[in-house]
């Protein structure tokens, strides 16, 4: 893959340099936050891996102003900023993996190889683009999401995961799961993303409703159902 190493830190750059061709990947450097962003406009990369402290513009910013140019690489954070609200901020913010440093190399490899298989599967077009659920109506072309004929506004993380319980309604996910199908992390995660954007997904959607649909099973995960039986 063509790899863009947007990172500061001379000692870093020249370790993940090599261990990136070393398996077989080009690797382009910059040593600052705009010189990184203008590569990335002028350039075509496979994926991006993406400091945040960074001089110039910060990586958060940089993160920010791809998404709104609808720059759709793959980037994955590394970053010594490693609390559940700074990682929440960066995947909000449109990031696809956050690694917090220290980090061993080999999981930055299986992190690429999660990241870069979602990032293959995606773009698939899915022929029954309308997804529902009780009153919830999803249209998967539009990206929109109604319940009961009110547009309900959720972010591109909370969409992804409610049309993955939708799928799999009536059926319990484990956390690992969840973590595999919406974020393509196929190995454990320190944090309790999970849980908070269950949580998220859950004020939006079940809002002005009486009754919960998306239901917590203790110890193992959630489903998506009418009723608690």
């Amino acid at each position: 893959m063509k790899i863009l190493l947007v990172e500061d830190e001379v000692q870093v750059v020249s370790f993940l340099k090599m261990g990136l061709e070393e398996h077989g990947h080009s690797v382009s450097v910059a040593l600052d936050g705009q010189s990184g962003f203008e590569m990335l406009v002028g350039h075509e990369y496979d994926l991006v891996l993406l400091d945040i402290m960074l001089p110039g513009i910060n990586g958060m910013d940089f993160l920010r102003q791809a998404r709104e140019k609808k720059i759709q690489t793959p980037i994955i954070m590394l970053t010594a900023l490693g609390t559940t609200e700074n990682v929440i901020s960066g995947l909000e913010t449109g990031a696809d993996d956050y690694l917090v440093k220290p980090f061993k190399f080999e999981e930055l490899i299986a992190r690429i190889t999660a990241v870069t298989r979602r990032s293959a599967t995606r773009e698939k077009v899915v022929d029954d683009h309308i997804l529902s659920f009780a009153d919830i109506v999803v249209d998967d072309h539009l990206k929109s999401v109604k319940r009961n004929g009110e547009k309900i506004n959720l972010t591109h993380t909370e969409y992804r995961l409610l049309c993955c319980l939708i799928r799999n309604k009536n059926r319990v996910l484990t956390r690992e799961q969840l973590l595999n199908q919406v974020w393509g992390i196929d190995f454990e995660l320190t944090t309790n993303v999970v849980d908070v954007y269950v949580n998220y997904l859950r004020k939006k959607i079940e809002k002005e409703a009486k009754d919960r649909i998306i239901h917590t099973v203790v110890g193992i995960g959630y489903v998506l159902k009418i009723e608690d039986l």
